[in-house]
């Protein structure tokens, strides 16, 4: 999606470095995203692609280099102050609150916005009882976009492993991102599932005009869905560009399958 001039990107990423001890694990990473766009971040097992989005979810601080969310450096930003800016994301490994059932995921991400305090809660006050009505009732609109309906009041362990990371992907919209950060959605997916979760992913970039990034390995996925992908090797942009030209590129081909491939 072109942006135009005057508009102050999403994410704008210069310079990103991060060391583990002497390990560099990123080195001078730059990315600049703009409203509307799907975005991939590719690479081999062990490239650095984590460690970036766990760098601007502020897990990680960076060695050096900035990251602006709509112009706003956080780096130094607390994860839940992140969250609460606009930024959501899911993980590799799914992070459910498994013994929950899937409504109650979702609640627990809407009350981040419940705007009740904790003495309405205790007292359960008219405000805290129509606030809770309103969390339910767009928990459930929610799951209703993402096909979840029918298992709601499930146990979230107990769901197949596609609808778990359905679910995962609901509770983080829950949390009403802006740029959504997507690791990983497809692993352990079928290829049913996968042709599924391409639909479902273009469906919440444009009904909650969403600016989303994803990392995959599932090459159908991302070739299918990204209007421009980023790919790293060792810490490092080896290549950008669009789908066609990343799979014609000589330097990805090589990071993938070796050299003389």
């Amino acid at each position: 999606m072109n942006a135009t001039p005057e508009q102050t990107p999403v994410l704008e990423i210069q310079g990103l470095t991060k060391y583990f001890g002497g390990l560099r694990a990123v080195n001078d990473f730059n990315l600049t995203l703009h409203e509307g766009d799907l975005a991939g971040l590719i690479g081999p097992n062990g490239a650095g692609k984590t460690t970036i989005f766990n760098q601007i979810t502020g897990i990680y601080l960076p060695t050096k280099g900035s990251i602006k969310f709509y112009g706003v450096d956080i780096v130094g930003f607390e994860p839940h102050e992140i969250t609460r800016a606009g930024i959501g994301r899911t993980f590799q490994n799914i992070r459910l609150f498994s013994n929950l059932t899937v409504l109650d995921n979702l609640r627990i991400a809407f009350h981040a916005q419940s705007g009740y305090s904790l003495f309405d809660g205790i007292a359960a006050t008219p405000k805290y009882q129509k606030r809770e009505k309103e969390i339910i009732e767009n928990a459930q609109e929610l799951l209703d976009i993402m096909k979840l309906s029918r298992v709601q009041n499930e146990i979230a362990k107990n769901l197949p492993y596609g609808e778990q990371r359905r679910v995962e992907i609901a509770r983080a919209l829950a949390c009403g991102p802006r740029l959504l950060l997507l690791d990983e959605p497809a692993a352990g997916m079928n290829p049913k599932e996968i042709t599924q979760l391409m639909e479902l992913i273009h469906l919440i970039r444009d009904k909650f005009k969403l600016t989303v990034l994803l990392i995959e390995h599932q090459m159908r996925l991302v070739m299918g869905i990204c209007e421009h992908i980023t790919v790293i090797d060792f810490g490092e942009v080896i290549a950008r560009g669009t789908p066609k030209e990343i799979q014609n590129n000589p330097k990805v081909i090589e990071a993938y399958l070796g050299k003389g491939a």
